[in-house]
């Protein structure tokens, strides 16, 4: 990986942040983690890495290529995932990621897989949802897969896990359920399996992903390390310092949205 990753990915978020609806963060070292720990690989290529995020990109995308019980059209992630333009960014957990060796002796139920997309060993970007709250949750199922079993799995999830939705949003779960199995690379790394799950949530605690990203800005930034190759390129030096507001604004937006609504009765108009 490169070093002016922080810069780049800062730039392009604040490029971009008005200008997309939805989109879905990938983290390099969550990903080389998964690699590492669930498919035992010592040392991930990009192909690796890129298998996996085709995994889920293929799942996104399954309701526009195939027929399903439930499908779920690209844009009704924006419609029930956004709850504002700018808080667009879904944590993306897949499961299982599983090696070809450890596939035999695997049952991988639906109840199991979709266990699996709370644990955050399964998250695409390092970050504790434990500690921060779901605005919007959305399971996309595929291969063989009921809705009978979907509602036990997701009921159960609600009586264990320690799921904290947001006051101020309904806390259902959009599922997708597509009938094609998840297809792998073949001699690739991953497993085929028989059904697989691939969750789009929208919680708070991705906001922890933007502090460690702008952390890793500021300590470059403060030195002005590198920025000469991009001022060479024709950036100004300010766009740097605007870029970085705006990820500011944008940490502090997604802790607002996480804020208890209090409301006020001395605000209240007494005519409505």
């Amino acid at each position: 990986t490169a070093v002016v990753e922080p810069y780049n990915s800062i730039l392009t978020t604040h490029t971009t942040l008005e200008h997309s609806d939805c989109a879905f963060m990938v983290d390099n070292e969550a990903i080389y983690e998964i690699c590492r720990r669930n498919l035992d690989i010592e040392r991930p290529s990009y192909s690796n890495l890129n298998r996996l995020i085709g995994q889920v990109v293929s799942s996104i995308t399954a309701s526009l290529r195939f027929d399903g019980a439930l499908n779920v059209d690209l844009t009704e992630f924006q419609t029930n995932l956004v709850p504002y333009p700018r808080i667009h960014f879904p944590l993306v957990t897949y499961a299982p990621i599983i090696s070809s060796e450890k596939a035999y002796h695997e049952q991988l139920s639906v109840a199991e897989i979709t266990n699996s997309c709370f644990e955050p060993s399964n998250q695409m970007v390092k970050c504790d949802p434990r500690h921060g709250k779901y605005m919007a949750c959305c399971l996309l199922f595929r291969g063989d897969v009921v809705p009978k079993d979907v509602n036990a799995a997701i009921a159960t999830i609600k009586t264990k896990r320690s799921i904290q939705f947001v006051d101020w949003c309904p806390t259902g779960f959009k599922v997708g359920i597509n009938a094609q199995p998840p297809t792998v690379v073949p001699g690739g790394d991953l497993a085929k399996v028989a059904r697989a799950v691939c969750m789009l949530s929208n919680t708070t605690s991705i906001a922890e992903a933007w502090g460690r990203l702008d952390h890793k800005f500021d300590l470059m930034y403060a030195k002005r390390a590198f920025v000469h190759w991009y001022v060479g390129e024709g950036m100004e030096e300010g766009e740097f310092a605007e870029a970085r507001e705006d990820l500011a604004a944008l940490e502090k937006d997604y802790e607002e949205v996480g804020l208890d609504t209090v409301i006020e009765s001395e605000e209240q108009p007494d005519d409505y």
